[in-house]
């Protein structure tokens, strides 16, 4: 009986004891089914997440977000593979503060650890980065990290970039659950990034298509092309995301290129400054017209750009194979990562249509030029075959009037008038040769321009303007010593009015006749005063003389003063 009755609670125990053990393993069960669910409700809540946006940038900040919270990972980045596959072009974080960025430098490039994932997009899952032989350890100011999780992320049938994910939350390391839920999350990442990369792609062409279209409007309209291509740069610099943006064109000598249009950071430093075409990166793009990407620390004009801060950047041709009027470059602030592929091909496409613009606007301004130049030929051949001929004729009728008269008042008005006639013949004819100069701006200007700049000049001393008046072709049969000492006399001459006459008007004739260059200056003063300072005078006869020629001043038939200074033209 004692030990049936001692047996009883012994085996009373056991069916008490498997309950408990069922019911802890039940509720353990319990538990890991509702985390499991809150992780898949997280994961469902993350693919939403960043399946809702169309900006890219915003998408990738989204999913590394999303990303880090979903494995409960204190540091999260986003590294974006470049078009050849070797490098990262973009990264972005989570994490770290601006000042820890800054702290920290440049963005890293896919080397070491991070280029393991590039070269093997595989999912990664390390207790200690340090440990494994790719790491390089961290630069300074870089906080510690550890653990580490690393999943390729895809889109369609190509690798786009990368997720990387350390430091879990409490000291523990990433499990395997940690490695699916991340490898789910970056397929839906993969798909939110193609529309939002696509969609991106087409706000791009559409902002790039606005404004070539705005630069090809401004051009035509004729518009000055400084302008217009000042625009140009400050609205690719927007698209491209560019701190300084800037176009350089080749010299009149073809051997160097000039910035001419800079916008952003350092632009008064940089617009104005050259480099050879022969030994520059920028003069190998405008000879070989194919664009180059420049890494940070590679330009071969150093100081400038370290001066001014630069990086990464890229260098586009304006134009094609034999057709390059210059080159687009846009920069990066040192430290940043490198344009994207998308962004190269709007800078290359960019500078094929302004250098088309370019192109354009110089074909409207040839043609303008052209129909100027047939106005004044027309206008030129007018006045010859008709207003001079006419003039002729009334001079040669009046000339007759004089051998039918008698009274010496009437003979002495015809021959006026039939004098005023021949002057105005000449001056005509000056005019039918001013129309007939077609310079252009890099030409030197000629005997007319730079004495009517002289008289202009001298305007202000005189307190008034003098007339001026040329008979011949002076810009074709003058010499350049010639005109350089005629220019000299004239100066001279307008200062002894302005100085000593006390006149109210002055004339200046500049006439090429009967293989001559005459010049002379006459004014309506107080005339020349008996034994005054001459030593003026003797500098223009001294001018005269070593060109052959000679010097005459006296008064004048009305009063006055009248200088001719006269020398024989060049055959």
């Amino acid at each position: 009986m004692a030990d049936r009755e001692s047996s009883e609670p012994k085996s009373s125990l056991l069916p008490q004891l498997r309950f408990d053990d069922l019911l802890d393993e039940l509720i353990s069960r319990v538990t890991q089914i509702r985390a499991t669910r809150d992780r898949v409700q997280q994961l469902l809540q993350g693919v939403l997440a960043v399946s809702g946006g169309l900006d890219l940038d915003q998408v990738l900040s989204t999913i590394i977000g999303t990303a880090t919270e979903l494995v409960e990972a204190r540091y999260g980045a986003l590294g974006v593979i470049d078009s050849g596959g070797e490098r990262l072009e973009r990264f972005v974080t989570v994490g770290l503060s601006q000042q820890e960025i800054d702290a920290i430098g440049p963005y890293p490039t896919g080397m070491g650890l991070l280029g393991q994932l590039i070269r093997h997009p595989v999912p990664l899952r390390l207790p200690d980065i340090a440990a494994h032989e790719s790491s390089f350890g961290f630069p300074d100011n870089h906080p510690p990290m550890r653990a580490f999780l690393g999943v390729p992320i895809r889109v369609r049938d190509k690798v786009y970039g990368n997720l990387y994910l350390t430091e879990k939350r409490g000291g523990a390391l990433f499990d395997a659950d940690d490695e699916t839920l991340l490898t789910t999350l970056a397929a839906a990442a993969g798909v939110a990034i193609d529309n939002a990369r696509l969609y991106d792609e087409a706000q791009r062409r559409q902002r790039r298509m606005e404004v070539t279209a705005e630069l090809t409007r401004g051009l035509l309209s004729g518009a000055d092309s400084h302008d217009v291509l000042a625009v140009l740069v400050e609205r690719v610099r927007g698209l491209a995301g560019a701190d300084l943006m800037l176009v350089s064109l080749p010299d009149s000598g073809g051997e160097r290129l000039t910035v001419q249009v800079a916008a952003g950071m350092g632009e008064e430093r940089a617009c104005g400054s050259s480099a050879s075409i022969a030994d520059s990166d920028i003069g190998r793009v405008f000879t070989e017209a194919s664009g180059q990407a420049v890494a940070a620390g590679e330009w071969d004009d150093r100081p400038l750009w370290k001066e001014l801060g630069l990086g990464p950047a890229y260098i586009a041709p304006l134009g094609t194979a034999g057709k390059v009027r210059g080159v687009l470059v846009a920069a990066k602030r040192f430290g940043a990562l490198p344009f994207d592929a998308g962004v190269v091909r709007m800078l290359t496409e960019v500078g094929g249509q302004a250098a088309v613009a370019l192109e354009l606007a110089d074909r409207r301004s040839d043609a303008d030029l052209l129909a100027l130049y047939s106005d004044r030929d027309r206008i030129g051949r007018d006045l010859h075959d008709l207003a001079i001929q006419r003039l002729f004729a009334t001079g040669m009728t009046l000339q007759s009037v004089l051998k039918i008269t008698e009274k010496q008042s009437v003979r002495d008005r015809v021959n006026k008038a039939v004098s005023e006639l021949d002057d105005t013949i000449k001056v005509i004819r000056s005019t039918i040769f001013a129309l007939s100069e077609h310079a252009t701006g890099d030409e030197v200007p000629g005997l007319r321009s730079q004495v009517l700049q002289v008289c202009q000049d001298s305007a202000e001393v005189l307190g008034f303007s003098p007339a001026v008046r040329f008979t011949g072709p002076v810009d074709f049969e003058v010499s350049d010593q010639a005109v350089e000492h005629a220019l000299a006399v004239t100066r001279e001459a307008l200062s002894n009015v302005a100085r000593h006459a006390k006149a109210s008007r002055a004339d200046v004739d500049v006439a090429t006749t009967d293989g001559y260059l005459v010049l002379r200056v006459a004014d309506d003063g107080c005339g020349m005063p008996d034994g005054g300072r001459r030593s003026g005078l003797g500098n223009l006869a001294e001018r005269a003389a070593a060109l052959g020629g000679e010097f005459e001043v006296g008064p004048g038939e009305d009063g006055g003063t009248v200088l001719v200074w006269r020398v024989p033209l060049d055959d």
